[in-house]
């Protein structure tokens, strides 16, 4: 019998639940960008943010960034402004349709030579080793089947001194604000996929695969398993999401 995993709250085979991923990203790529203000009424703009402060490229020397699973370019897009003009960045994505929307963003914003997009797998990274002083994922993690064999990839393309930051949603820890979330997620961000999208499900699995992701001390064990050192996890919003921090060394 195969091994199963989640979609949502539903246990699927673990061959199947790429796919069916990859069927929720067809669905919101061309409205992704809108989506995510309206569902954080802005807030996913100061998280990536947040990320990028925290990666600080360099403005004096050649860096060169990995960003996984960020096909619209939000990561890339900040890394490169934030950093010199030797700072590169590759996004690797396995949705051509989100590859589709970032490059026409990198078209439009004159960074096609400095932020290169390539159709990818977390899971089998088609990259040398050592190559990347730092790897990114925003909000993707919890979309891959096997996370554990993303963060092993990740760490294998990183260089010895590189680190690794991942922001993804958590788990609210404030007391009140945990059930407001709990219900303005289940009941109000599936009704905006309708109303924005045309189809709530999508977003209904969104939220859904929220609920499903490790707690933070649990993540921080994967990331320690992958051979990840001095690993560290940020609460940001009272815990609606978190920065996950940590090194190859």
């Amino acid at each position: 019998m195969s091994d199963t995993t989640h979609f949502g709250f539903k246990s699927v085979p673990l061959e199947d639940k790429q796919r069916r991923v990859d069927d929720v990203f067809d669905k919101v790529a061309r409205r992704y960008d809108l989506m995510n203000d309206l569902m954080s009424g802005g807030l996913h703009r100061q998280w990536k943010d947040a990320l990028v402060a925290k990666l600080r490229p360099p403005k004096t020397r050649a860096f060169d960034l990995l960003d996984v699973a960020g096909g619209t370019g939000d990561i890339a897009f900040r890394a490169v402004a934030a950093g010199g003009p030797r700072t590169h960045a590759i996004v690797a994505d396995i949705n051509g349709d989100m590859l589709s929307v970032g490059r026409a963003r990198a078209a439009q914003r004159s960074l096609t030579a400095r932020v290169e997009f390539v159709e990818a797998n977390a899971e089998a990274l088609p990259f040398a080793d050592r190559r990347f002083d730092a790897v990114t994922i925003a909000f993707g993690i919890r979309n891959v089947p096997r996370i554990e064999a993303a963060l092993g990839e990740m760490f294998r393309v990183l260089k010895r001194g590189g680190r690794f930051l991942c922001l993804e949603f958590s788990h609210v820890d404030v007391p009140g604000l945990d059930a407001l979330y709990q219900a303005y997620s289940f009941r109000v961000i599936p009704e905006l996929g309708r109303a924005v999208v045309g189809d709530a499900e999508p977003y209904r699995y969104l939220v859904e695969s929220i609920r499903r992701f490790p707690e933070r001390e649990a993540f921080a064990g994967l990331m320690r398993n992958a051979g990840f050192a001095r690993v560290s996890a940020t609460p940001i919003s009272g815990g609606i999401v978190a920065l996950h921090s940590g090194w190859r060394l």
